[in-house]
């Protein structure tokens, strides 16, 4: 018994001898300037200018989120400019700017002294200067991020909080509508997209609402049924010739495109996909208008990112942004939080067929090793840029 207890302490003592000393926990200290980069170029940073595309409004939301202190009842940024975390210190327009830590900010001045931002940066660039250790944060597109993490890129995920969805145009309305929306529903095969697409950086959509959300989406189906939708198109006469519009400026939904035109061709449906001028929020319904408008399309891929997590506040604003492209006016917005409520209205749409849940996307971001305390913004949350610190422990 002696000589076990002996051997065991031998044991333990090689062990913790051979074992790399325990290290302290790095404090959060202040200083550094956190280098970032975006893909789209921002011409202005004041809330009541438009941006021209749903990238530059994005990240316009982002960088106003970092100067303002409040926002209104509608999102929208109010105040002065440097009332929020940072404040001006440099802009070259739709080049790059410099924003300075603001010393009286309310809630305790940022770690870090600046930020750098340089716009107009393609995602491969992104990368690749994460990579090299060029940058410290820059968003990825959701189908390049497996590509950025096999080259060694951190990376922080969120859950799936975007929708790609096809949505028809409210002014194409006819007899054979429905079955024709429904047969097009029908074909598309989410799972190929998702698989190889997205490189498995999402989910097949089912509702307007992710499962993590409102816990009902699998109440509605996503299977493929190409069977079905041929037999639906058949007894369509005469078969129309339809045409499928993407944002001209987005890669993804142009794959997303050209996919589901292969998969209506195997159920033998005429669909052409078409780019369309990349449009900001307040010309979406001009799409519709082909009297004006210059391009024809019966049906387009809209983004709809998840302003927040809860289903009610998610699914209202949907309702609100699908309104002026399939004419959803009459559908029922939820007055209540409960599940019961809000699985009600979003049924009623879903049944209309006027739109097509195809994917649910993450936001994904590549960070430099040298941020700490980097925390994923859920849905409708800003860049938390003002609560990360730099290890000066890291090379730059």
């Amino acid at each position: 018994m002696k000589l076990r207890l002996c051997l065991c302490l031998a044991t333990i003592s090689v062990v913790l001898a051979g074992a790399a000393p325990l290290q302290p926990a790095r404090r959060p200290h202040y200083g550094g300037t956190l280098r970032v980069e975006i893909g789209p170029t921002v011409q202005s940073l004041d809330p009541a200018v438009v941006a021209a595309g749903r990238e530059e409004a994005d990240a316009k939301a982002e960088l106003d989120a970092l100067l303002y202190q409040q926002r209104s009842e509608d999102g929208t940024f109010v105040g002065t400019a440097g009332s929020g975390p940072f404040r001006v210190a440099s802009w070259e327009l739709g080049r790059r700017a410099t924003f300075a830590a603001n010393q009286d900010y309310r809630e305790g001045r940022p770690f870090v002294d600046s930020i750098e931002i340089q716009m107009g940066r393609p995602a491969h660039d992104r990368v690749v200067d994460l990579e090299l250790n060029k940058t410290d944060f820059a968003q990825i597109p959701a189908e390049q991020a497996r590509q950025a993490t096999d080259r060694g890129v951190r990376i922080s995920t969120s859950q799936p909080n975007e929708l790609l969805a096809l949505v028809f145009l409210g002014s194409r309305s006819g007899k054979e509508s429905p079955r024709m929306r429904e047969a097009i529903g029908r074909c598309i095969d989410r799972a190929a997209i998702v698989n190889f697409i997205l490189q498995k950086e999402g989910e097949a959509a089912r509702g307007l609402l992710p499962q993590w959300s409102s816990g009902t989406a699998f109440l509605f189906p996503s299977e493929t049924d190409v069977r079905t939708a041929k037999e639906i198109w058949s007894q369509i006469s005469p078969s129309p010739k339809l045409v499928l519009g993407y944002d001209s400026a987005d890669t993804l939904e142009q794959s997303v495109a050209e996919r589901i035109v292969v998969n209506a061709k195997e159920a033998g449906i005429s669909l052409v996909s078409r780019a369309i001028p990349a449009s900001g929020e307040a010309s979406l319904g001009q799409v519709q208008g082909e009297t004006r408008g210059v391009t024809h399309v019966d049906a387009r891929l809209v983004r709809l990112r998840m302003p927040s997590p809860l289903p009610r506040i998610a699914l209202t604003a949907f309702i609100h942004r699908l309104e002026p492209i399939a004419g959803t006016v009459e559908s029922p917005v939820p007055q209540s939080a409960s599940p019961e409520d809000v699985y009600y209205c979003e049924r009623s749409i879903m049944n209309s067929g006027l739109v097509v849940p195809i994917v649910w996307m993450p936001q994904v971001y590549g960070l430099s090793a040298r941020v700490r305390d980097w925390k994923q913004p859920a849905a409708g949350e800003s860049w938390p840029l003002a609560d990360v610190w730099l290890d000066s422990t890291d090379s730059r």
